[in-house]
């Protein structure tokens, strides 16, 4: 699945503006093809917490996949969980994506080793599906992606390579054309950073503009609307 031409072009003009390299925590890399790595951190983008600092070499946690309503075409968005991305010019990650460009929300899995593309799962996912989610480093450049959907019964665990930096961790909600779709409530829990409780790490909230966090407690939050 890709975003419709339209939108591609309106992030490639933004992106034109706000260029590729990093200009502090309100801006990040893009790529104008898809991408789950290609945000900007303000403009209603990412939404949930970002650890930063140095060292991350785990990062798991689970969230169950909210019923949704498309509100446009270009409505899109997705929870995730992964490394790096904030202060760094790769991201490794994977989560499940809503992507409403039929007019009816399509629920997938994937993973990506941003700037490379996303890779889809092709297994069948659907709203109410509880996810467990991990991104580990284990050296080396090396890094074991893994997704597991509890109610289907299915999990697929990947080893990519990559010059990351492993300077962030995050647990998030995005949608790269900034056009979210409406949920009531998407609840991450069991958040932990090599292996300790999110919190341990003081993350930081972002908001996405439509949604907002709760407040952090034992690495459990929800995503709920802003207003």
């Amino acid at each position: 699945m890709r975003l419709p031409r339209s939108v591609r072009l309106a992030l490639a003009a933004a992106l034109a503006v706000s260029g590729a390299a990093l200009a502090g925590p309100a801006q990040a890399v893009g790529d104008t093809g898809h991408g789950f790595g290609n945000y900007r951190y303000a403009g209603s983008v990412w939404g949930g917490y970002v650890a930063q600092g140095s060292g991350f070499r785990s990062i798991s946690g689970s969230w169950t996949m909210p019923e949704v309503q498309c509100n446009s075409t270009d409505d899109l968005f997705a929870p995730w969980v992964g490394i790096d991305g904030y202060g760094s010019q790769t991201v490794e990650q994977t989560g499940v994506e809503v992507n409403c460009q039929n007019g009816s929300p399509a629920y997938s899995g994937w993973y990506e080793m941003y700037p490379a593309p996303p890779q889809y799962f092709s297994d069948r996912v659907d709203a109410g599906d509880t996810f467990t989610a991990s991104v580990v480093y284990s050296g080396s450049g090396t890094y074991t992606l893994k997704l597991t959907d509890t109610a289907k019964g299915w999990t697929h665990s990947v080893r990519q390579r990559i010059n990351g930096r492993n300077v962030s961790a995050e647990a998030v909600i995005e949608s790269p054309s900034q056009s979210y779709p409406s949920f009531s409530s998407l609840d991450f829990s069991g958040v932990t950073v090599n292996g300790y409780s999110f919190d341990a790490y003081n993350p930081q909230a972002i908001d996405s503009g439509q949604y907002t966090e709760t407040g952090l407690s034992n690495g459990s939050f929800s995503i709920v609307p802003a207003y």
